[in-house]
């Protein structure tokens, strides 16, 4: 049996937009807590951050190490995971914010965890809201009506997966689709055809797909650019733009299975 250690991980998000998304136990982790270490984007949120917590440590300059030669971001995340159980280790209680949902497209929230875990670490995940939080806000587009499918650009790539067209599809991180170096933080026009293309075999190169991206603070817009399918690979994107392709076929029902259910309740109305 592993004997609890004294240090304490708890990681948080800190929703899309600011303070503003954070869930009131996890502002509450941030002031309390004995250190404070955050991966955001946003310069007024990391900010913010700094001024409530006790102590802060800031893991975005990590990024750099993707420019050394034989370093990729898989490197980058295991470093920044290896930095929050540093704390950990010397016994305080750790405190990892990350923007939106800390377990959505946040590998080093699962590897930290994980690694206190297995060493005797009191370690769990808050809840925040994320950028699919966000978009079913700002597009109106219920996840309940249809259905959704939800895929990461390069994988769905380089994968051989099956898309229903009949529901919604979210195409996630198609500002980076199709780097398989793991260094690179944009994408080009070839890598844009290629999944058009990939695309195209489910869609009509017609079909109007929407690119989006969640306000970060309150005075800005959110973006919802809807393109034509065919025009994806000329269209300016940026690394968290996300690729919304809504329904474009009907749903068929399965007469079957709605006789089978027919037949139950006749039978037990019988």
């Amino acid at each position: 049996m592993t004997t609890q250690q004294a240090g304490q991980l708890v990681c948080v998000g800190t929703g899309m937009r600011m303070a503003g998304q954070l869930t009131p136990i996890s502002k509450s982790y941030i002031e309390t807590f004995d250190v404070v270490i955050a991966a955001v984007p946003n310069i007024f949120t990391r900010q913010w951050l700094q001024e409530i917590a006790k102590d802060f440590i800031c893991l975005n300059g990590h990024y750099e190490e993707t420019k050394i030669e034989g370093k990729t971001r898989r490197d980058t995340y295991r470093r920044m995971a290896d930095t929050i159980l540093t704390e950990v280790r010397a016994g305080k209680r750790v405190c990892a914010a990350f923007y939106g949902h800390p377990g959505i497209f946040a590998c080093i929230s699962h590897m930290a965890i994980a690694d206190a875990r297995k060493e005797g670490f009191s370690a769990h995940m808050e809840p925040g809201i994320s950028a699919l939080d966000c978009l079913v806000a700002d597009l109106g587009m219920d996840p309940g009506t249809r259905g959704m499918q939800s895929m990461e650009a390069t994988q769905f790539m380089i994968y051989q997966r099956t898309i229903d067209p009949s529901a919604m599809f979210i195409v996630w991180q198609i500002g980076i689709a199709g780097d398989l170096t793991m260094k690179r933080f944009d994408t080009e026009p070839a890598h844009l055809q290629i999944i058009t293309d990939k695309l195209a075999k489910t869609y009509s190169l017609d079909h109007e797909v929407i690119l989006y991206e969640a306000a970060t603070h309150p005075l800005e817009q959110i973006r919802a650019d809807r393109i034509k399918l065919r025009d994806l690979p000329r269209t300016p994107l940026k690394q968290y733009t996300t690729l919304v392709i809504p329904a474009e076929k009907e749903l068929q029902l399965d007469q079957a299975v709605i006789d089978q259910l027919n037949a139950l309740h006749a039978s037990r109305a019988a």
